[in-house]
């Protein structure tokens, strides 16, 4: 049964059978799921799952109706396009914002006084900042005007708090100290009172807090921009649970800002448009998107689930279950994680955890996150993140996640290759694909400046480099060229800015890349996935020659990766015995089938291996040798044997079907 979906910038047909993708950087799932979303890559079509049946919707009574996909914006389009994604059915479209305040007189006159409220005091803040430029004081006073910004913004209420959440990894469009300013905005916001968040709760569960709880917090436990967390009890099973509820009466005012927002941004497109690259629409479409997917508690109860699905086989990684009959769209129930907060690095050092182990498990799951499942936690500040006393990382709070497409996956990889192999010329374009550089853009004066800030910065070593400097560095070039950092990429810096730098403060002189490389040798070295094995030869061959240090050094940086995973005791399972197995090995069974069979069936890499093993005039044996030494520990031949027995007939069809195609197409 093929499905085709006309509302979308491209039409996209696909068969049913496409849904069940392989691997879980898919995002796709076993079970039966409702279709909202289709990820658009090179050589597959992604389905995820949202909030209505692309069939129709039901409206509780178990009918369904007929739904109509709101009529994009150019903006959406274009950032739909970029994102190589396809939306039939999404939250934020700026018809359905401008149709939500101008629905009646009162909502009209309500959104005016809005609007002369948020221009009287932005107008007051900016009038104060032209003082300061005219008496000369501007510099000087820059850390106290940003505190005064951050005050401001939290007054103006949640859209603003988010708004600057934003704008505090966003710099493309601010500076740097009002950015750091704008990050306390990010886990130091006021709560709202016990009473209203104890009678929304009420409100959703449709009883009383005494008959579903024992007991429950009297203070918040943590406070956002849109919610705020209570710990609370059972009163069935005697469960702990954290209890999240939305701050009251907020979606009228934050469809008000958007609107006012939207306005406001039709005026700067001209301006955007020279300094970004992009429309300033865009930009707003990107916020408002994001900010009312986390104003649905729903919606974050899915990546609850989407999460727990991917790491359901990591015993490293701990996501909380959540219970979805006791939530709602504005209180989500979980389970309570029983940790250490990374905000308490010496608690943490006197439980007795092994620091360099968490820490490698924490970088890990980061990666995994962003380059296999292409679904990651937005906001892993220390106060999101636990430490298990087995060893094991948890996260919370999933209402800021970002999805990347498989397309996108791969041109991170792409750019990490071309990275290794110093191709400037086309990390330049990966930015252009990634959506950092308009279409059409000239790439040739970027060049020079991307390839001085690797060299200065991977010249170092591993020793020194730090995620923290070369962003530093990018935020120089974003602002000296027409630049836009996308949404979802400015939520990857500031993922692994905030992980890097809690890493930095359970242990000073940790090293980033010291655990990720080994974790992406690793995968180069042993994931099946077809785009990764490309990379691969990529990675081995440079100039048509092949790099025999290169291939070592991936080998010695994997079986590092193993050896400190194996050592978390999250890791260690117990076999019939009781003994403690773990496994240390790097799984090595698929490369070495798909090398040898690449070896006999590709004629180009053919040639090029046995270039290699005679460059110079010379037989290059012990090459060969310090490789298989390097092997010789991970390697069960006798299974080996077996696997390659095993696969011989289908590599005979393969040869064959080869020679008989080579044959005909010589006639």
């Amino acid at each position: 049964m093929d499905f085709v979906l006309a509302n979308c910038t491209h039409a996209v047909s696909f068969s049913a059978k496409q849904r069940s993708l392989k691997g879980r950087s898919s995002l796709v799932r076993g079970r039966k799921q409702k279709v909202s979303v289709i990820r658009i890559s090179n050589s597959a079509v992604e389905v995820s799952r949202s909030s209505a049946a692309a069939s129709g919707r039901s409206d509780g009574s178990g009918e369904k109706k007929d739904w109509q996909v709101p009529k994009s914006s150019t903006a959406l389009e274009l950032l739909d396009i970029e994102r190589g994604v396809c939306i039939p059915f999404r939250k934020y479209s700026p018809e359905t914002v401008r149709n939500k305040v101008l629905e009646s007189r009162g909502a009209v006159l309500s959104l005016i006084s809005r609007g002369v409220e948020i221009v009287w005091n932005l107008g007051l803040y900016w009038s104060i900042l032209m003082y300061d430029y005219f008496v000369g004081r501007d510099e000087e006073v820059v850390p106290f005007r940003a505190q005064q910004l951050r005050k401001l913004l939290c007054d103006l209420g949640p859209s603003f708090i988010k708004a600057g959440q934003v704008l505090a990894n966003r710099p493309d469009i601010i500076r740097e100290d009002y950015m750091n300013e704008l990050c306390i905005l990010q886990d130091d916001v006021p709560p709202f009172p016990n009473e209203v968040a104890f009678s929304i709760i009420e409100e959703e569960l449709g009883r009383p807090l005494e008959a579903v709880f024992s007991k429950i917090s009297s203070r918040t436990i943590a406070a956002a921009s849109l919610g705020q967390v209570y710990r609370a009890t059972l009163r069935d099973s005697g469960e702990d649970v954290a209890i999240k509820v939305q701050r009251p009466k907020i979606e009228p005012i934050i469809y008000q800002d958007l609107f006012l927002f939207r306005t406001l941004a039709s005026f700067l497109n001209g301006i955007s448009l020279q300094k970004l690259g992009c429309n300033a629409e865009l930009i707003v479409d990107e916020f408002g998107e994001k900010l009312l997917e986390e104003l649905d508690y729903t919606l974050e109860a899915r990546n609850l689930e989407d999460f727990i699905e991917n790491f359901k086989n990591d015993p490293t990684v701990k996501i909380p279950r959540v219970y979805k009959q006791l939530s709602g769209s504005r209180v989500l129930v979980m389970e309570w994680i029983d940790g250490i907060r990374c905000t308490d690095p010496q608690a943490i050092k006197d439980a007795g955890i092994d620091v360099d182990g968490f820490l490698t498990v924490g970088v890990s799951a980061a990666l995994r996150q962003l380059l296999e499942f292409g679904l990651f936690h937005g906001d892993p500040h220390p106060g999101n993140i636990f430490a298990m006393r087995d060893g094991r990382i948890a996260y919370v709070d999933f209402g800021n996640v970002a999805v990347l497409s498989q397309q996108n996956k791969q041109i991170l990889i792409d750019a990490v290759v071309h990275a290794v192999n110093e191709d400037y010329a086309e990390m330049a374009n990966d930015f252009t694909r990634l959506g950092f550089l308009a279409p059409g853009t000239d790439v040739a004066p970027i060049i020079p400046a991307l390839e001085a800030i690797w060299q200065n910065s991977a010249g170092k070593g591993l020793s020194d480099f730090n995620f923290r400097s070369v962003t530093g560095k990018f935020n120089q070039l974003v602002y000296n060229y027409p630049i836009r950092i996308p949404e979802r990429f400015s939520l990857v810096i500031r993922s692994l800015l905030t992980q890097e730098g809690i890493c930095f403060t359970l242990k000073p002189n940790f090293k980033f890349l010291e655990v990720a490389y080994p974790y992406v040798a690793k995968r180069l070295l042993t994931d099946p996935n077809p785009a990764l094995r490309e990379r691969l030869i990529q990675v081995l061959f440079k100039d048509g020659m092949f790099q025999w240090k290169r291939l070592e050094n991936l080998i010695v940086l994997a079986k590092e990766n193993v050896v400190k995973m194996s050592s978390n005791p999250a890791l260690q399972k117990k076999d019939l015995k009781g003994s403690r197995q773990v496994v240390n090995k790097l799984d090595l069974k698929d490369t070495i089938k798909d090398g040898a069979r690449l070896f006999l069936l590709d004629e180009g890499i053919r040639r090029q291996l046995l270039l290699a093993l005679t460059e110079d005039s010379q037989l290059h044996v012990q090459e060969l040798v310090d490789v298989y030494r390097l092997l010789e520990d991970q390697i069960d031949i006798p299974s080996m044997a077996l696997e390659v027995a095993r696969d011989f007939p289908a590599v005979v069809r393969d040869l064959m079907l080869a020679w008989t195609e080579s044959v005909l197409s010589d006639r």
